[in-house]
């Protein structure tokens, strides 16, 4: 038996082993042909603590906790029980009882291979459940699993299973076999070990063997399944998610959401001022990603964990982005050997191996490998981005659907950053190929003629202070420059020319008035942040707007910054930076919290005036909270409006749900599917809740269609800014009525 035992298990190990490392050279070379991946190996230190801290404190999964417990004790199992499988070898060589040296029978060693045990069959067991529970084939899209390479976990989980059983029972048949070992040393076996106190010697020596083997078998099988198919991220992110952790874009472990990054070309950034002429302009084939962009695709567990949380899915758009990552993933691994043998136009320094062969072994020239690249080559001739009409990987539809709001990557448990291949595809297809939705010609027009969306003159920026019972000072007309006061007040576009984000605007300017805190505007000066054109891809006049802006600034002196619009908000904090300007900015909710926290505005309650507004619920802006983490401000001036109760929805905080106006979404037809906003719109309203509140304008506009939409239902809800609720209480301590805050509440 221990001969048969030896050769089985030998024999599956070399070639396990050797498929395996074949496979890893292939992935290696598959990474290698994406372009240089800027900033990603700075502070490593961070990097290594931030890394761990992820892993094995499983924070990302944590956010589920049942399911994240399930996969930490399956974690945790696959590292440490590696040991037992060494165990299994030494059991088959040299003896049923062997064990390891150094270790052997150390209690504590044995004591946790047990509990570890138990725990990973028990964790295993409750992922399956789940994943039956969510089965596509009865939730349909509804299933964070569509789309899924469903065979692949069930093959894993079924390998873990059956370890997890093999370890126990080797733990019993041992206890069994040495007898004299004191039963704490087999706390959670020894039941099991008691059932075969019959057997002889010779029998259980048998039955390890045996056990041990299949132990062996089992898991060099695994290993042989994973190295023929490379693309098996359900298995292989055991491996590839520490370097894709390890390498993310921010080295203090935040998530890759904010700012998007700049536009790199073979790992220079590009400069719009005088291009080179060969340099790249966002993501046009595959071999344009980045090499960690082609690491987050080999990485993808298929979890949907991301496409469980994507607006554009739950309403019925094609955009998954699970299934966007799957499509890049399988695009790049049957493309690659085509690049590699340099047989398409790819930059053959990078791409070709140094030896000069074709893809240093891993494209061979025999029948097979022919085929092998015929097909890669069918695969080289499909565009990155295009209709079923010419079988492009990525449709528009799916392209053009994202609110950028950051919910996949901030539910990642792998830190794939699909925001960041979303928009440098858009990148691509607008500055290269002119081929995006046709709303946004509309769009691009207003930014570059008039230098906003709505293609208003700049001489209505001030006209939202209309009616105002003081003036607004003007950086360069009334005051010199922002050195004479507390704050640049940055209106946005919205706030300047949108009838119901200049209620916003009224309402903030007058919180900070009665405050007493001093602040400007650039009135005519301002120009769109150019959050609107980045998001749609037009790196161009994104820069044209931001560099204007950002001389403006300087001229003007300006340090501290509050802005209204949450995408303005993101767009001065945190890209702004990118092109050298560096400012405190703070979102008006900030502001405007402290201010009451300091006892500068003094919200009265409804007993003095006649009434409160009762409940309220808050919608979080994405750029706000998801993008910046910001949650508590607005909240806790909710929380500080006597006769306000807060009633949360189910998707809040950084769970919210998005609004649908992100991503330059405001700006195109919602043809596919439900409407965002009326998804959104129906989840608040169940609330109970009569005022809709939020912090930003574009929210401000959505949520008020989706009321406007939901017709009697919404009856007398009204959507509001947090600014203008603060504001109605504030107006009543001066003595004013509660009518007053029609002025600045109209939701219209």
């Amino acid at each position: 038996m221990q001969v048969v035992a030896i050769v089985i298990s030998l024999g599956g190990t070399v070639a396990a082993v050797g498929l395996a490392a074949w496979a890893v050279r292939r992935m290696v070379a598959v990474l290698r042909i994406g372009q240089p991946a800027v900033g990603r190996s700075n502070r490593p230190g961070q990097r290594w603590a931030s890394m761990l801290a992820e892993t094995f404190g499983h924070t990302k999964l944590a956010r589920r906790p049942a399911i994240g417990a399930a996969h930490f004790c399956v974690f945790c199992g696959f590292g440490f029980l590696f040991f037992t499988l060494l165990t299994a070898y030494g059991q088959v060589l040299a003896g049923a009882d062997f064990a390891l040296p150094v270790i052997g029978h150390w209690l504590v060693y044995e004591v946790v291979s047990e509990v570890l045990a138990w725990a990973t069959l028990a964790g295993i067991g409750l992922l399956i459940v789940v994943r039956l529970a969510n089965l596509p084939q009865r939730l349909g899209r509804r299933s964070r699993f569509f789309g899924s390479t469903m065979w692949q976990a069930y093959f894993v989980e079924a390998v873990v299973g059956v370890v997890a059983v093999c370890i126990l029972a080797l733990r019993a048949l041992e206890y069994a076999l040495l007898g004299g070992h004191p039963i704490g040393h087999y706390p959670l076996t020894s039941w099991l070990g008691s059932l075969v106190d019959g057997w002889s010697t010779a029998a259980l020596t048998n039955a390890i063997y045996a056990v041990a083997t299949v132990k062996i078998a089992v898991s060099m099988a695994w290993l042989i399944v994973l190295a023929a198919n490379v693309t098996m991220g359900v298995a292989w992110h055991r491996f590839a998610a520490f370097p894709n952790i390890w390498f993310r874009r921010f080295a203090d472990g935040r998530q890759a959401l904010g700012a998007l990054p700049p536009v790199y070309s073979d790992g220079a950034e590009v400069d719009f001022t005088d291009p080179g002429e060969d340099d790249l302009f966002g993501v046009g084939k595959i071999e344009d990603f980045s090499w960690k962009g082609l690491l987050d695709f080999t990485t993808c567990t298929e979890c949907g964990r991301c496409q469980d949380v994507c607006p554009a899915w739950a309403t019925g758009k094609p955009l998954s982005p699970k299934l966007l990552v799957l499509g890049l993933r399988d695009h790049a691994y049957a493309k690659a050997p085509a690049l590699l043998a340099g047989a398409v136009g790819a930059d053959t320094a990078r791409s070709t191996p140094a030896d000069g062969g074709s893809g240093g072994g891993l494209v061979s020239t025999d029948a097979d490998g022919k085929a092998v690249l015929s097909v890669a080559l069918a695969e080289a001739a499909r565009p990155l981005v295009g209709g079923p009409d010419v079988n492009g990987v990525i449709d528009p539809d799916v392209l053009w659907s994202c609110t950028n709001c950051g919910a996949c990557v901030q539910e990642c448990p792998v830190d794939i950053e699909h925001l960041d291949h979303i928009d440098n595809m858009r990148r691509h297809q607008v500055l290269v190929e002119s081929d995006f939705p046709a709303e946004f010609n509309q769009l691009f027009r207003g930014l570059e003629g008039n230098a906003n969306p709505w293609n208003a003159p700049a001489s209505g920026r001030l006209d939202w202070t209309r009616g105002l019972g003081f003036d607004v000072p003007v950086v360069g007309t009334d005051i010199g420059d922002l050195g004479e006061v507390e704050y640049l007040f940055w209106v946005g576009c919205a706030g300047a020319f949108d009838d119901r984000a200049k209620k916003t605007s009224q309402a903030v300017a007058e919180l900070l008035h009665t405050a007493g805190v001093g602040f400007a505007v650039l009135g005519q000066a301002e120009s769109c942040s150019g959050d609107p054109a980045r998001r749609a891809g037009n790196e161009f006049v994104y820069r044209m707007l931001a560099e204007s802006n950002i001389e403006v600034l300087r001229e003007a002196g300006a340090s501290k910054v509050v802005a209204q619009c949450a995408h303005c908000f993101n767009t001065l904090k945190n890209e702004y930076a990118q092109l050298g300007l560096e400012l405190e900015v703070l979102h008006h909710t900030q502001v405007l919290d402290r201010l009451v926290r300091d006892g500068k505005l003094r919200p009265v309650p409804p007993a003095e005036t006649g009434g409160g507004r009762g409940r309220i619920t808050f919608h979080d802006p994405c750029f706000l909270g998801r993008h910046n983490q910001v949650y508590a401000p607005p909240r806790d001036l909710l929380a500080a409006l006597p006769g306000a109760e807060l009633t949360e929805m189910p998707r809040h905080g950084d769970r919210s749900f998005c609004c649908g106006a992100g991503g330059a979404q405001m700006w195109k037809e919602e043809n596919l599917g439900t409407r965002v906003n009326v998804e959104r719109t129906r989840e608040a309203l169940a609330t109970g809740a009569r005022t809709i509140a939020t912090g930003c304008p574009f929210c401000k506009t959505m949520l008020g269609d989706g009321v406007d939409a939901a017709g009697e239902q919404a009856a007398g809800v009204e959507v509001l800014d947090v600014a203008q609720l603060l504001l109605e209480r504030v107006r009543a301590s001066d003595g004013a009525s509660d009518g007053a805050s029609d002025e600045a509440g109209d939701t219209r």
